[in-house]
């Protein structure tokens, strides 16, 4: 098949993300099965106009900024130049809406929608052009099919007007050969440790993390939280885990590399998500995978990501109380907490990028020959 694909950024980007990895783990064993794939996505400062990542052919026009004013007119040249069998728009910012521009088959990856979750994200004029852009999209996606990567983003889909037999659900993978438990001699930390690894922005919800960890010091005064990542939320943060009393407590490690990561979600007892909305969050699954099971909000994405009572727990969303419960629950009972990382790694297991691969490409063939997903 030849594919062409829309996204924001590439994988070699430095601001890529979650949503890149995930475009690039897939459609880049895509091209590796011999299929031609190509990418229009924004630049950087310095970044060559043209490249090869993962096997797909990269065009690269304007910046981040600028990617929603040249984006579409890319495309329009990219189709021009080489029609493509399937044209894939993967919305984890604003759409450009590309099913305008073309006649050939459009699927549509959704990470997930912000809604009005936007505005906790951005400043309002921002928050309010992307909750505005997205209200549009069943109606002028209408001959498009959808990838959601959950089933959350899924039924947010179906609530917005496009039809359930229109959107497939394909969980992201887990490189489970490299995400694995800690070797014998390589134990959890002595002391009770929790981790929020990832972006440190208002809308993530760390502070009540780090409420939890106030409440349940209470009773457990050796209870720490690891904090690594980085983002504007950060001198907040530091100022309420002062404000409680963490000093010592609470550690903000700021960007960590790879292989750090690696380490604490094999050391730590559990990793923490208070997120309230996500389209899957990665992280869960990767200290799943580390035999490490995770404490997150019930919330959209990370319902999916966690099974409740079996790979973690999941609490309501912005509820430190019932976040601290599950935090003594754990420190309290070492076997309880083995249980439910050996289940955790099983999960993981079942997740491989290769069959998400697989089902993409069943969905892009569907696609090309004209069959609904």
């Amino acid at each position: 098949m030849n594919i062409l694909l829309v996204n924001w950024q590439d994988r070699a980007n430095p601001h890529a993300g979650g949503a890149e990895i995930h475009l690039h783990e897939i459609y880049g064993r895509l091209a590796a099965r011999g299929h031609r794939v190509r990418l229009v996505c924004s630049g950087w400062a310095g970044a060559a106009s043209r490249a090869v990542v993962d096997g797909i052919h990269v065009e690269r026009h304007g910046d981040r900024h600028r990617f929603a004013l040249v984006g579409r007119g890319a495309v329009r040249r990219a189709l021009a130049t080489e029609s493509p069998d399937v044209l894939v728009e993967d919305i984890n910012k604003i759409p450009l809406f590309t099913a305008s521009l073309t006649d050939r088959p459009v699927g549509v990856i959704i990470p997930h929608l912000f809604g009005t979750t936007a505005f906790q994200e951005a400043a309002w004029p921002m928050a309010a052009t992307v909750w505005l852009l997205e209200r549009p999209i069943p109606a002028l996606y209408r001959r498009a099919s959808f990838h959601a990567i959950s089933e959350s983003t899924r039924d947010d889909l179906v609530a917005r007007g496009v039809p359930r037999d229109r959107v497939v659900v394909i969980h992201p993978g887990v490189d489970a050969s490299r995400f694995t438990p800690a070797a014998d001699s390589s134990p959890r930390t002595a002391a009770p440790t929790f981790l929020y690894i990832g972006r440190l922005r208002r809308y993530k919800g760390v502070e009540f993390a780090i409420r939890a960890l106030a409440q349940a010091r209470e009773q457990r005064p050796d209870l720490r939280l690891l904090i690594a990542g980085s983002g504007d939320d950060r001198p907040r943060l530091e100022a309420l885990s002062a404000g409680l009393g963490l000093a010592g407590a609470v550690e903000f490690l700021g960007f960590v590399t790879e292989e750090r990561k690696l380490e604490l979600l094999r050391s730590v007892w559990a990793n923490v998500f208070p997120s309230p909305k996500e389209g899957w969050g990665i992280t869960n699954v990767e200290a799943a995978a580390c035999g490490t099971p995770s404490l997150a909000s019930d919330s959209p994405g990370l319902r999916d990501s966690v099974r409740h009572g079996e790979t973690g727990y999941l609490v309501p969303h912005g509820d430190p109380a019932a976040l601290a419960a599950r935090m003594m629950e754990l420190a309290n009972d070492p076997a309880r907490l083995a249980a439910l990382g050996q289940a955790a790694r099983r999960f993981a297991e079942g997740l491989s990028w290769d069959r998400a691969a697989d089902l993409t490409e069943s969905w892009m063939a569907g696609l090309a020959g004209g069959a609904r997903a």
